[in-house]
């Protein structure tokens, strides 16, 4: 649980990062450009982060620009880099709807060998 949370941290900040110089650029990025650029290019970089379900990165980015669009409507503050040990979570039905299945999947294929 807390390497996805890590994941999630990290992949949420990555997007951050990208989107603050695409719109500093005169780019207007949204969180599909984002999901895009991450996994054709940033995640083959990373092999740790195949062990990983990619739910997370996938939810890590839509948060993103929920979070953008939210400020751009002026209904929040502008998006800050999520920090360790500050509310490390990634949302629940990430967890439901991948994690778990991702362990039963696996058991499974463990009981059958």
């Amino acid at each position: 649980m807390a390497q996805h949370a890590g994941y999630s941290r990290w992949c949420y900040n990555w997007g951050l990062s990208l989107w603050n110089a695409a719109y500093i650029d005169g780019y207007k990025p949204n969180s599909r450009k984002l999901r895009e650029v991450f996994t054709n290019h940033t995640k083959p970089l990373y092999p740790w982060m195949k062990n990983l379900s990619s739910k997370v990165y996938q939810y890590a980015f839509i948060n993103l620009g929920e979070a953008f669009k939210r400020f751009f409507q002026g209904l929040g503050k502008r998006p800050r880099f999520k920090k360790k040990g500050k509310s490390d979570s990634f949302p629940t039905e990430c967890y439901a709807n991948t994690i778990e299945n991702q362990w039963k999947t696996n058991r499974i294929k463990w009981m059958e060998s």
